[in-house]
Order: structure tokens, then C-alpha cells, then sequence
């Protein structure tokens, strides 16, 4: 590994390093006799814990059980019953709460049993239960649910194959996170605050980890805990504006279009009463990753320019915008003196025109080296990291990729054609034969995506 992929490595690594769900926890959350006292983000929360018979501790997401971990060692045998949902991979050896693996993006079985599972717990709490909810990315394809309702013409019932299908459209149609979102909580029992009013009487305090972009409470897994200020008639209108609403399946339009009519309920709404039984503590975010980066940047040497914690839209795109900013720094040290350290955040997506493997951070590294081989002397000082936080990058192996001079030659070297793989969608293919994927393994935290240019 060249000393610019090193320092790219331990960069990123060090952003992994602050968004430890564990660490962040364990850090604002203290037992103090009969009080647990929480200190998160200027929010402030005690509970007597002597108010309550029991305590469940449930989640999902990708970094669920590392969240539970903490809490485990905190309240240990306080703790009556729970179960956490996370992606294949991503586990914790807990004691007090089960573990299920369900897959993400796209649901699967395993995932409707462990959602058939937390309904039931969330059923059993009553108003001397406290529950700890714990909650980040990848909640919502790990908990599907899927909608079972009665209306004056009948009863619909949404299958699994009938979400993995909206899924699979929705991906492959370019939506943005929250669009998804929107969508799966009209066809879930348990998104949009659904889960929150099955535990109603309970009272409960949600911790999340966020990863979408503005941290939009209501968006991040698809809002369990939280009211939504999203609709039925949105809904439609997403799948129409991706071009899918034809596609998907009957069940679905049909629920959508009864949910549109008001003959079945919507989702939880601001002002509904049992918002007043939870507390939503955001414990993580793409911004503090970044800083994080930024901070072991400077400390490596190097000056450094954050630009965004919002970059979004195509992958191919945004990668160009990169690109451009780092090449005028190579250039001319328009953003920062050199050496320098560019750093990005958010999420982006991928349209799919080719049938290859990858993801959106491999997707923009691959867009990134193409763009270089029309640059000149600015290519032999920059290299780059594109990379997902929580290890896995689409339906891969790898967080990303790295793009530099050097992997640049290697391509050319063994012929293969950055073009033909953007084409083909195929990044994972073409930068695994370079060995210029990086991969971190589940890395149980998540908050989007980090791009990290070094310019020497």
C-alpha cells in the first residue's frame, strides 16, 4: 500500500473511530443508584429506573447490537427481555437480548420474523415498562412488516416478495433513501411511528444513528419512534416520478391507493398522544465522522477543507464535482495549501443501466480514475478514498475503493476499461482485480458515506 493509501486508511478509520456506537453511549449513559442518567447532544434525560417493573431493550439496524452492547453493561441483569434485528454479519455477542440476521437492502423471511417478533414484544409493554429502543441505518429492510389492513373493499395484504420486488425497483431506479423510505412506511406495520404506537402505554427512549442526510429523525429507518410527515398520496407520487408505479406489485398499488382514498389509517402524525411517551436521542451523525477525519487529517500533516456532509444525487455525478475540486487543488491550491485533504460526506445513489456488481462509493471511486486519465502532471499528487461507513457498499464485500496514479497504470497495464465498467456498473469487478478495494468488514456503526482526497 503506497503512503498516501496508508494515510487515506487511517483517516477513515479514525472517522469508524468516533461513530463507535459503544463508545458513544457508554459515554453518555451512567446508572447512578436507581437513575439512569443520559447526557446526549445538549439533551438531557433521568429515569427512575424504580418506576418500572421491567425493561425491554429492543432495535434494528446495522449498528443495533453494538448500541445494545453498551446498553447490556450498563443496566446488566435489569434488562427482562429484548431482541435486536441486524444485517448478516453485523452482530454482538449479547447475553440478555437475542441477535436475529435478516439481509439488507432487500428483505428477506428472517427479517419478517424478527418484525413479527419485536410487534409481539412491543405488544407486551404496558405502562410499567421502560423500553430502550436502539436504532440506525438498515432498520427498515431489516424489519419488514408488511401491511395486512381492512377497508370497505376488502382486505389487502402485502406479501414479502411483493416489498422485495418495490425494493428492487426503487434501488435500481436511482431513488434517494428517503423516497424509499417514504414508500415502505405506507406498506409496513411498523415505520412511521407504527412501532411507537404498538408501545403505547410503555414509555420509551430511542437511541439512533443516523444515516441520512439532515438527520431527519422521521427518515432514519424509516422513522419507528417517530411521527411522519410523509403521505399515502406521497408515496404514489415517488413511484410514479421514479417510473415504477406500473411495475410494482398489485398489492401495493392498491394499498397505496386505499391509504390515498383514507380508507385505511396513515401513519403517525405530528401531535398524535403517544409522541409524548418517547424521548429520540441522536447519538451519531455523518457530520461528527467527518470532523472526526479531519482531526486525524491535520494531525497527519496535512491542511485540510471539509466541504459537505450533504453530498447526494448520482454517483457518477457527484464523483465528478470531486474530481474537479481536487484537481484545481492540485493544480493551484484553490481550496487549501497542499499538502492537502479534501473530505466529503453523505450518501449518493446509483442508477442501474448494467447488470455488474459494486456499490455507490465503488461506483464514484471508478467515476473518480476515469475522469483522471484526462488530467495531466495534477494526477501523480492526488489520491482517493470513497468508502461506506458501516463496511459494506451495495450488496458487497468491500466499504470501497481507492483511486490514484498508480491504480491508474495497473488498469491500463491490464487493459481494462474504466468506461466499460461504468457502463456495466461492474466497479467491484474492476478494482478488485486491481487489489483496490478497501475492506473493513461489518464495521457496526453507520452514517453514510465518507470521500477523502489527499493532495501532495
Amino acid at each position: 500500500m503506497t503512503p498516501l493509501r496508508t494515510h487515506l486508511t487511517e483517516i477513515f478509520t479514525a472517522a469508524l473511530d468516533r461513530v463507535n456506537p459503544y463508545t458513544m453511549i457508554t459515554r453518555s449513559v451512567c446508572l447512578e443508584g436507581e437513575t439512569l442518567k443520559v447526557s446526549i447532544n445538549g439533551q438531557e434525560v433521568n429515569e427512575n429506573l424504580a418506576d418500572y417493573d421491567r425493561i425491554l431493550l429492543l432495535g434494528a439496524g446495522k449498528a443495533s447490537a453494538r448500541m445494545a452492547l453498551a446498553f447490556e453493561e450498563i443496566l446488566g441483569d435489569r434488562i427482562s427481555k429484548g431482541l435486536i434485528c441486524v444485517k448478516y454479519g453485523h452482530t454482538e455477542p449479547l447475553r440478555h437480548a437475542e441477535v436475529v440476521e435478516s439481509d439488507h437492502p432487500v428483505p428477506d423471511e428472517n427479517g419478517v420474523k424478527a418484525a413479527r417478533r419485536l410487534a409481539e414484544l412491543a405488544d407486551e409493554a404496558d405502562e410499567k415498562t421502560l423500553v430502550i429502543t436502539c436504532i440506525s441505518g438498515g432498520g427498515s429492510a431489516l424489519t419488514p412488516s408488511p401491511l395486512c389492513v381492512d377497508s370497505p373493499d376488502g382486505t389487502t395484504c402485502i406479501t414479502l416478495a411483493d416489498k422485495q420486488e418495490t425494493t428492487r425497483l426503487l434501488l435500481a431506479s436511482g431513488a434517494a433513501i428517503e423516497e424509499i423510505n417514504c414508500v415502505r412506511k405506507h406498506i409496513s406495520n411498523l415505520k412511521g411511528g407504527r412501532f411507537l404506537a404498538r408501545l403505547h402505554p410503555a414509555r420509551s427512549l430511542t437511541f439512533i444513528l443516523s444515516d441520512v442526510i439532515g438527520d431527519d429523525l422521521g427518515s432514519i429507518a424509516s422513522g419507528m419512534t417517530h411521527f411522519d410527515t410523509t403521505t399515502f398520496a406521497d408515496a404514489l407520487a415517488i413511484l410514479r416520478r421514479r417510473g415504477v408505479l406500473e411495475r410494482v406489485p398489485q398489492n401495493v398499488r392498491e394499498a397505496l391507493k386505499l391509504g390515498f382514498e383514507e380508507k385505511i389509517p396513515e401513519t403517525v402524525k405530528p401531535g398524535d398522544p403517544t409522541l409524548s411517551l418517547t424521548t429520540n436521542l441522536l447519538i451519531g451523525t455523518n457530520r461528527q465522522a467527518l470532523l472526526a477525519a479531519a482531526d486525524k487529517a491535520r494531525g497527519l500533516g496535512y491542511t485540510v477543507s471539509p466541504i459537505t456532509a450533504r453530498l447526494c444525487g448520482e454517483a457518477r455525478h457527484a464523483a465528478k464535482v470531486i474530481a474537479d475540486i481536487a484537481r484545481d487543488t492540485a493544480a493551484s491550491d484553490m481550496f487549501t495549501p497542499k499538502p492537502a485533504c479534501l473530505i466529503f460526506g453523505g450518501e449518493t445513489v446509483v442508477t442501474l443501466t448494467g447488470t455488474g456488481k459494486g456499490g455507490r462509493n465503488q461506483e464514484i471511486a471508478l467515476a473518480f480514475l476515469h475522469d483522471m486519465k484526462g488530467w495531466n502532471d495534477e494526477k501523480e499528487k492526488v489520491a482517493f478514498l470513497a468508502a461506506s461507513t458501516d463496511g459494506n457498499d451495495g450488496p458487497t464485500d468491500a466499504a470501497g475503493a481507492f483511486a490514484d496514479a498508480e491504480i491508474l497504470q495497473k488498469a491500463t497495464a491490464f487493459n481494462l476499461s474504466s468506461q466499460a465498467a461504468l457502463n456495466a456498473n461492474d466497479a467491484y469487478t474492476f478494482f478488485d482485480t486491481l487489489n483496490a478495494l478497501h475492506k473493513t468488514g461489518p464495521t457496526n456503526t453507520n452514517v453514510c458515506d465518507l470521500q477523502i482526497v489527499l493532495i501532495t
